[in-house]
């Protein structure tokens, strides 16, 4: 199970989603004033895909601590 947040702003829509790795990938993508929803959607598509209007990009899994 992938889960995702999603911040709808004025000028940006963005996304966070962690993989069921632990893995955490973002997307920004352009917002829609008119209908915030579509720019929920453009995001989630973006990801889908690996694409967004700023980019996306994957963050490396997470170091264990070291002792």
């Amino acid at each position: 199970m992938t889960r995702v947040g999603v911040d709808v702003g004025g000028t940006f829509t963005d996304l966070v989603a962690v993989r069921p790795d632990g893995g955490i990938e973002i997307r920004k993508v352009a917002s829609t004033p008119a209908d915030p929803s579509i720019g929920l959607f453009r995001a989630i598509d973006a990801f889908g895909t690996g694409e967004g209007d700023g980019g996306g990009y994957t963050l490396p899994l997470p170091r264990p601590p070291s002792h």
